[in-house]
């Protein structure tokens, strides 16, 4: 049954044609329809009749997702919470969809408007009839860039919360920090121009470098036994980042909850301003999401144009509400980009997506606007509890553990599990879904030159308790260390 369904994870070549390689081939488009495996990196890939030809798959980790809907398993694999956004940011979208038009509840209110309000607000436009709407907005195509309103918002987000200043006109709203990472890539890269990042990486990274036909580069992150953290090779970062035409860098870090410090982001900052035309792009979806050290200090993100305001010309920022805001399916987010590309990558932005959703633009002005005491202590205390108890569970039963010093990840090392001594990664997570009914992520699909990621899984501790508590009992049930 495992190697069966282990078939389900691979992928079926394209019947693209060949092209000549100087007219740049279409992308291989992949579907999960078949098995094949790479023995190169023991990965999930499609097989191709040509190296150069572009390798663009279907994301492993939704794959798992739906594998853990047909297993019936906890769904510890994709990184995404299970519970509702605040109530205010919901009321605000109801309120955008079913009166279609800015009434200025949230524009000129902001976070006075009560929940009630909205509420009675809602309840008012439910007794009218569609006859009594007579014009619709909000349901309708917005500016390509953003409401300028929800842009402001943006604005006034980073000014309150990191004291920097950035122009909404340096501002656009995204279909998500994934569209706002791809625009960022279009923009700054052409063919061939190489792009630096960090491994174990977020699959869209990699994919997104084969869509517009980059280089990607790779700098491992290992673990550090000593200081019980992962590191990285200085020497190895400096090659990589030579000639580079933009190093991608998400803190804090998804798989391993790494967050970058100032030392390191100084590094990164030299090194890029040292290349002619270096760009730094961030992914800060989990920015709220740090834990405080051994000590008990409080981490802080670091939002590098506002630390380091020399590479400011040089980094476009990406984030999103969908993490912070539990609202994943909402697909809003924004990047800040340096002026002087803000209207190419405005252009890439409106010829690949034309907005983002109009309602959920609205709707982030509530987000925007919810008290600084959800951003700075809310969201850094909502996983911790869950991310312990989970890692205590997994280390239990002998998997090596790092606890995260930030997202909600953990990036496990499963060699001394009894049970999963031995398999592959791919094979180690259909043996979790099958025998113990607990969904993760092959730790291969994170690594793009190394074999490090032959021993890794990645477990998402951003479910609800009861699918933490419920994952730890059958972990527990079926899982033993290596007797030594």
């Amino acid at each position: 049954m495992i190697t069966t369904f282990c078939h389900q994870l691979g992928y079926l070549r394209s019947s693209v044609p060949a092209v000549p390689p100087i007219l740049r081939r279409t992308p291989s488009v992949v579907a999960d329809t078949h098995i094949l495996f790479s023995s190169k990196n023991r990965s999930i890939m499609p097989p191709t009749d040509n190296e150069d030809e572009p390798q663009v798959k279907e994301s492993v980790i939704r794959l798992m997702t739906r594998l853990a809907m047909q297993y019936n398993a906890v769904n510890l694999s994709q990184g995404f919470p299970n519970e509702p956004p605040p109530r205010k940011v919901k009321l605000a979208l109801a309120q955008a969809v079913l009166s279609g038009k800015d009434e200025g509840l949230l524009q000129y209110n902001h976070c006075d408007i009560t929940e009630q309000e909205l509420t009675d607000s809602l309840m008012n436009l439910l007794t009218k009839s569609s006859e009594d709407i007579v014009s619709d907005e909000l349901n309708q195509y917005s500016p390509p860039m953003g409401r300028a309103d929800a842009r402001k918002a943006v604005s006034n987000y980073y000014s309150r919360l990191y004291h920097y200043k950035v122009s909404e006109d340096d501002i656009t709203l995204t279909l998500g920090a994934t569209e706002a990472v791809a625009t960022a890539l279009r923009t700054v890269g052409r063919p061939g121009d190489k792009v630096v990042i960090f491994e174990p990486f977020h699959e869209l990274y990699s994919s997104q470098c084969e869509i517009f036909y980059l280089d990607p580069v790779y700098v491992t992150l290992k673990p550090n036994k000593e200081s019980n953290e992962w590191d990285y090779h200085t020497d190895e970062l400096k090659d990589a980042i030579k000639g580079a035409k933009a190093i991608i860098l998400n803190t804090p870090h998804n798989p391993t909850g790494k967050c970058f410090d100032w030392n390191e982001l100084k590094q990164v900052v030299d090194l890029c301003l040292q290349e002619e035309d270096c760009y730094i792009i961030t992914d800060e979806i989990y920015e709220h999401m740090t834990y405080p050290d051994d000590n008990g200090t409080p981490r802080k993100h670091l939002l590098i144009p506002e630390v380091f305001p020399q590479a400011a010309h040089r980094t476009l920022v990406c984030n999103s509400l969908g993490k912070s805001a539990s609202a994943t399916g909402w697909r809003l987010g924004w990047c800040l980009h340096p002026p002087a590309l803000s209207s190419l990558y405005r252009g890439v932005h409106d010829q690949l997506v034309a907005m983002a959703p109009h309602p959920m633009q609205y709707a982030s002005l509530a987000y925007l606007n919810l008290p600084t005491e959800y951003f700075r202590e809310t969201l850094s205390s909502r996983y911790i509890n869950r991310i312990r108890k989970l890692a205590n569970a997994l280390k239990s039963i002998g998997f090596g553990v790092i606890l995260p010093e930030g997202s909600y990840y953990l990036f496990v090392d499963f060699e001394n599990v009894n049970e999963l001594k031995g398999l592959s990664p791919t094979d180690a997570a259909m043996y979790l879904l099958e025998k113990v009914g607990v969904a993760s992520v092959p730790g291969d699909n994170f690594y793009g030159k190394s074999e490090e990621g032959k021993k890794y899984l990645r477990f998402a501790a951003c479910r609800s308790n009861t699918d933490i508590d419920n994952a730890i009992v059958r972990l527990k049930e079926k899982l033993h260390p290596v007797m030594t």
